[in-house]
């Protein structure tokens, strides 16, 4: 097996290592968590680690996130080592978030936990607040030996920091093994058939809450693994590029507060929801507290406020129709009367301009009804809302600073860092808030560290190097996507654009991502509807077909080079209810690419339709 590594390590595709997309022609969401691993096990019997083979490998599970082709791999290796199914190993860049995603569900299944650690627990874990704020159970004891565990009803996890990947002492009395690796995350083994339903929630609070092991340090794990040395993980000038990042964060956003990194949009968000919750908890007791989310947005978004509702008795999603005959401002409005109405804690999260319509608010009107005064049902002050501003696909606008738009209501902004910060180079996110969430900055804070979910040092290191030239990259895509835009206009005029007017861009909204309904025709609704679902794929068939070089069929924005494709409703609205699905063509430009031909490609679809 460590033979077959190197052979691997050599020959693999470099995108494994420096991707953060995946491809959507070949990937089979039905078989996302095994057909990558099924496929290169199959390799590996043959001992085959050509390069050409391993490219036509399957994409694995669908982002960094969930997983990628190197976590599968290292989790495949640990478990050979384990004499244990590989989906019964799983690899995070945090140190603590294991032990929550287990935690989690024995909430929710009322069950106990006792939790044995070695040495030392990670230097974020928090009992007090994982027990007060999460509502999470459990008991704490430090052991010497595996033999030191008794036997208990319930789940029985072992946390122990080791100096490099090996076999674990076998133990029937222990249902978790959490092993922590200093500078690359932790793996979690789940022990015993009885265990086995766990795999799947707990892939998924990686999936919504963290992120994988990043391809780096599991490159890291892997080298370590086959040639049985110690971890080579290089950390240098940590400090400089974290204050780099800071400082251009602060520049593109205008604020003057400490911007937060995690090492993805959604562990940012996962961290700004639950320091809010823990703000909302220690200042307004018994309250309820009311998450406010379009009910078509983007589905991590979605899905991840509903699993903290889940969690917490107090804690409610409510919907807010942003889209299409729906204005953002008057459901605000009406939203934000109820809750007050309720003396409940409102806290709102939108995107801006709006996914995958496109669409920006009026954002006078949306500051005043921020801003307004409100008055509970027995006459009280309402608690004010705070915005929670999802800015990926404009991160050049200005919103909270000194003198903008939104600096005197209380609003956080953030940024998913696999699009435009990094370029498609990493995952890490952002988020600032202006100087009336000052409080709310440093429980979000808090939290951030608590999951153990700060960038790594390499994505400071590349968002060090990509940070600076974002809003240059950003002016150049909007220029070929209004081109692209304007040229579809003109050969498929009966097409719906959704794209931001002449006027927003010159407000400074110059995103590079539009979503395009295509015409269609039949007897009925339904043929119709069918009609334009098969277009969409003629559509982005002939794209990556035709220019594979550039076109892809990818659910990500703000990359580097080339052109993505993506349908919502099949990929980034994963978990979004039904009927709230887009099933429209959304395409992503960049600042370089080969404009003409794909124009010319497209001409070539207007003409065979």
């Amino acid at each position: 097996m460590r033979n077959y590594l190197k052979g691997v390590l050599e020959n693999m595709p470099s995108g494994w290592l420096n991707l953060t997309t995946h491809r959507l022609d070949i990937y089979d969401e039905k078989r996302a968590k095994t057909q990558f691993i099924d496929q290169f096990d199959a390799l590996f019997k043959r001992n085959n680690s050509n390069s050409l083979s391993l490219k036509e490998l399957p994409t694995a599970y669908d982002y960094i996130r969930l997983g990628h082709p190197l976590s599968c791999i290292l989790e495949w290796a640990i478990a050979y080592q384990n004499d244990l199914k590989s989906e019964n190993v799983i690899s995070f860049s945090s140190q603590t978030t294991p032990t929550l995603a287990i935690l989690r569900k024995n909430l929710l299944e009322n069950k106990n936990t006792k939790i044995f650690y070695k040495d030392q627990l990670p230097d974020s874990f928090d009992s007090e607040i994982l027990k007060n704020v999460y509502g999470y159970n459990f008991d704490l004891k430090q052991v010497e030996d595996v033999s030191d565990i008794p036997d208990h009803e319930g789940s029985t996890i072992l946390i122990s920091h080791e100096p490099h990947v090996s076999k674990v002492a076998p133990s029937e009395n222990i249902d978790f093994y959490i092993n922590l690796y200093a500078h690359l995350g932790s793996i979690l083994l789940v022990n015993g058939e009885k265990n086995k339903n766990y795999i799947s929630e707990i892939q998924h609070v990686r999936r919504r809450e963290t992120i994988a092991m990043t391809p780096a340090n599991c490159y890291a794990a892997l080298k370590s693994i086959s040639a049985q040395t110690a971890f080579d993980v290089k950390a240098e000038n940590f400090t400089v590029h974290k204050t780099s990042v800071q400082n251009s964060v602060k520049k593109i956003t205008g604020v003057t507060s400490k911007p937060l990194v995690g090492s993805s949009g959604l562990s940012v968000q996962y961290a700004i929801m639950m320091g809010l919750v823990h703000h909302a908890q220690e200042n307004h007791k018994e309250k309820a507290i009311k998450f406010v989310v379009p009910p078509n947005c983007y589905g991590g978004t979605n899905d991840q406020a509903r699993r903290v509702a889940a969690c917490l008795t107090n804690v409610e999603v409510v919907d807010l129709p942003v889209d299409g005959d729906n204005d953002m401002v008057q459901s605000i409005e009406a939203v934000l009367t109820q809750i007050a109405n309720e003396d409940a804690i409102p806290y709102i999260i939108a995107e801006i301009p709006t996914n995958p319509r496109v669409e920006v608010p009026d954002l006078i009107l949306l500051k005043n009804a921020l801003a307004k005064k409100r008055k509970t049902a027995t006459g009280e002050a309402a608690i004010d809302p705070v915005f929670i501003l999802d800015q990926t696909f404009c991160p050049n606008v200005l919103f909270l600073g000194e003198g903008e738009i939104l600096s005197k209501v209380r609003a956080i902004s953030y940024a998913s860092g696999s699009k435009f910060p990094s370029g498609g180079k990493c995952t890490a996110g952002y988020v600032v808030g202006n100087e009336k969430t000052d409080t709310l900055m440093q429980k979000i804070e808090l939290h951030l560290s608590l999951c153990n979910n700060e960038a790594t040092h390499l994505q400071y290191e590349i968002l060090a190097q990509q940070l600076p030239s974002m809003n240059q990259r950003i002016a150049n895509a909007y220029r070929n996507t209004r081109e692209f835009v304007n040229f579809i206009h003109e050969t498929l005029p009966n097409a719906k654009i959704n794209f931001v007017s002449e006027e927003l861009a010159k407000q400074g909204f110059t995103p590079s991502v539009f979503s395009l309904d295509l015409p269609t025709k039949g007897n009925s609704d339904e043929e119709k509807e069918r009609y334009k679902r098969e277009l969409n794929h003629k559509l982005i068939n002939l794209m990556i077909t035709e220019i594979p070089n550039e076109s892809k069929y990818c659910v990500s924005y703000g990359q580097l080079k080339g052109c993505y494709w993506t349908i919502p409703a099949t990929s980034t609205q994963g978990t979004t209810k039904e009927g709230d699905k887009d099933y429209i063509a959304r395409v992503a430009l960049s600042p370089e690419m080969d404009l003409e031909r794909h124009k010319k490609v497209f001409l070539e679809f207007v003409r065979s339709i």
